[in-house]
């Protein structure tokens, strides 16, 4: 008979849910629970809000689905691993009852706290001791339901993050992990330990913080209540937890110092591992304790960079160019010289973006004649542009002491672009090896690094994931030439 773990991926449009066989780390298949997207609340302009017992609803009918699809009993499920959307806060009372919706990661209320935190605590206290400003993360979102929903905040018994109120779902066990309180700002890295001065600063009980446990290890057991929901064994354990891009990284086998983790979709992520504590760049790059962050031990620290502008630019010109999909845009591309003969897009129509200090930039197309240039031009520049915005993503990045020696990102739309990923990696002057998983795929994988073993754990990406590899251009002249152009008109609208 053969035994899986359960990976569960838990987004704000869905649930994924995994099953990967133990021994040799292949994959049996993935399932997506609701079909179409998950709702968001959005009561007011910038608050985004979701149910958190609907992600336990949809979790249990994916397990369903899976079992059902793949012919499995429940005993042959034997771990469970968890991926979850970020800096979410979810408020349970003793009895563990949520006690309102969950504030998730793109709800943008607790902005002024977090930025006045950051200026009354004092900058270099902040990043010396958090790597990043309280911003709008999980523990400002806790200090804004303090300041205007007293009655719930006093009824609350323990804060979670989504991942910890789905383990809590299976166990009936209340915990978290380091790294989970690093991206809620919760983890004073300087004493690795609770960030017992912004919990005072906020005037929030420490009492809220839940129990913490290894990113990797028995964490909770399936309890009977759990069993009965979810349809899985009672005594199952939990084995793993961690946030989306912690994860990413993970399942792409980033751990170490100077492997990066890249994604190509609606928005654009780089994320580095590193070692050292570096906040050069805390306005415009998050720190966070990778999943293997262990106290008193050497740190490992992911340096996220967010692009908001990345894939959106491609999608909005599939929606709006008269093609018929992505190959038929790439196929037009391909056809056009490096560099777009100078029609540059500078692709920041998603909203602010942090790596500009959070300024709006917009999308722009310049230095388009009218007489000459077709849609194909556009295509190229499109795709240079954002992979330009990648580049210059790393070179900030390498400005924070991060010297990339690989770089892997997932077999999204982006990466399937050879433009786009050639473009990348000869800028860079570094290979770029694709994968094909997926944050639930990785997160079962991660149930079985409960017993350290991290090398049969890369062996099992590279057997099974590893799609190609683009390495750079030898010519890389006419890059360079594009690329400064594209950074010139970017210089020119920054100075406005």
């Amino acid at each position: 008979m053969l035994y899986y773990n359960l990976g569960l991926d838990i987004g704000s449009s869905s649930i994924k849910a995994a099953l990967v066989e133990i021994e040799s780390g292949k994959s049996l298949g993935v399932v997506q629970e609701p079909e179409i997207e998950m709702g968001i609340y959005a009561h007011k302009n910038g608050w985004a809000e979701q149910n958190p017992e609907d992600w336990w609803e949809h979790i249990c009918n994916a397990i369903v689905k899976l079992k059902n699809k793949y012919n499995i009993s429940k005993e042959q499920i034997k771990g469970i691993g968890i991926s979850y959307q970020m800096h979410g806060l979810v408020l349970v009372d003793k009895n563990g009852n949520s006690l309102r919706k969950s504030i998730i990661w793109c709800d943008s209320r607790a902005v002024q706290i977090g930025n006045k935190a950051f200026g009354d605590i004092g900058k270099d206290n902040c990043t010396s001791k958090l790597l990043n400003s309280p911003g709008n993360f999980t523990a400002s979102k806790l200090k804004w339901v303090k300041e205007n929903e007293p009655d719930i905040y006093s009824k609350t018994y323990k804060f979670m993050l989504p991942g910890d109120f789905v383990a809590y779902k299976f166990s009936n066990v209340i915990n978290t992990t380091v790294s989970g309180l690093s991206e809620g700002i919760f983890w004073d890295f300087k004493n690795d330990s609770i960030a017992d001065f912004l919990l005072e600063h906020y005037g929030i009980a420490k009492d809220l913080v839940p129990d913490i446990v290894n990113s990797f290890g028995v964490q909770s057991k399936v309890d009977k209540k759990g069993a009965q929901d979810s349809g899985l064994a009672e005594g199952t354990p939990i084995y793993y937890r961690a946030g989306d891009q912690p994860n990413n990284a993970l399942s792409l086998n980033v751990f170490n110092p100077g492997e990066v983790a890249a994604t190509g979709g609606t928005s654009g992520v780089v994320y580095a591992v590193t070692d050292s504590l570096s906040v050069k760049e805390s306005s415009r790059v998050n720190n966070f304790a990778h999943v293997n962050y262990n106290k008193g031990a050497t740190p490992r620290i992911g340096k996220l960079l967010c692009i908001n502008g990345a894939g959106i630019q491609y999608r909005w010109l599939l929606n709006n160019l008269s093609v018929s999909s992505y190959e038929e845009m790439n196929n037009l591309a391909s056809e056009i010289p490096v560099g777009s003969d100078g029609v540059c897009v500078i692709p920041f129509g998603n909203g602010a973006e942090r790596m500009f200090n959070n300024k709006e930039i917009g999308t722009r197309i310049v230095n388009l004649n009218l007489n000459n240039h077709h849609k194909g031009y556009i295509c190229r520049a499109a795709l240079e542009g954002i992979a330009f915005s990648f580049v210059y993503g790393m070179e900030i990045l390498k400005s924070d002491d991060i010297n990339p020696t690989v770089i892997r990102a997932g077999n999204d739309n982006l990466f399937r672009s050879e433009i786009f990923a050639s473009t990348v990696a000869t800028l860079i002057n570094q290979e770029i090896e694709i994968y094909n998983t997926t944050g639930a795929i990785g997160a079962a994988r991660a149930a079985n690094l409960y017993e350290g073993d991290f090398e049969a754990f890369s062996k099992s990406i590279m057997d099974n994931d590893h799609v190609m590899t683009f390495t750079p251009l030898n010519n890389k002249n006419s890059y360079v030439d594009a690329y400064t152009n594209w950074k010139k008109e970017l210089g020119l609208i920054l100075e406005h």
